[in-house]
């Protein structure tokens, strides 16, 4: 069975060794995925299975989206994602990707996206130092020196400027699975990961 499973972020605390030792942790709520579909290298390019999760009321998903789990005879979900397979043939339309496929001595990779900043500044955006700070100083907190006078009299693609900064796709790797609680669909992985509270994360065996 393929280690990879989607859920949503619940946050952070902290657990305690027998030691006494506190690890900060972060609970992963990822509830049973099923599997509602295959692609095969023969007609899309390249083998994937497609998983679904997330409660909905079926009045609230849209036609193409009952078209799908009609097809695969289960009941409807919220959100379809892709999972790329070796062999599509080892896995059954209506089976269910569970928490339990992964255990305390596994590490992870998690990716998600990051939480959103709006538009930022050189300095928190980049990690920038700062100008001076004295009176006469014309560069507090602004960019600096955007580059030559006349050679070449441009500024050069990729100069770190202010901007959007967040709600971006990021990935962490190799974080240790603490705890699996297999009644409650919960994964507590050591560390922080990318994403506010509620956010939908993928969590994969660890490729590195």
């Amino acid at each position: 069975m393929v280690k990879e499973i989607y859920g949503k972020k619940i946050g952070m605390t902290q657990i305690f060794t027998e030691d006494g030792i506190a690890i900060p942790v972060t609970a992963i709520e990822a509830k049973p995925c099923t599997i509602v579909a295959k692609k095969t290298a023969d007609k899309e390019g390249y083998n994937a299975i497609v998983v679904s999760f997330g409660e909905i009321k079926e009045k609230n998903a849209n036609k193409p989206l009952k078209g799908v789990f009609a097809k695969a005879g289960v009941e409807v979900q919220k959100y379809l994602r892709e999972i790329k397979v070796e062999n599509v043939d080892e896995y059954e339309i209506g089976s269910k990707i569970t928490v339990d496929t992964f255990t305390t001595e596994d590490t992870v990779d998690i990716q998600g996206t990051s939480k959103g900043k709006g538009f930022q500044g050189n300095i928190k955006r980049h990690g920038q130092h700062r100008g001076p700070m004295a009176h006469g100083s014309m560069y507090h907190r602004r960019p600096g020196s955007m580059g030559a006078t006349s050679t070449p009299g441009r500024v050069f693609k990729g100069k770190k400027l202010p901007g959007h900064m967040g709600s971006e796709t990021s990935t962490i790797l190799n974080l240790d699975v603490v705890k699996i609680d297999t009644d409650k669909n919960v994964i507590l992985v050591k560390g922080s990961i990318p994403g506010a509270k509620g956010a939908i994360v993928r969590v994969r065996k660890s490729v590195k």
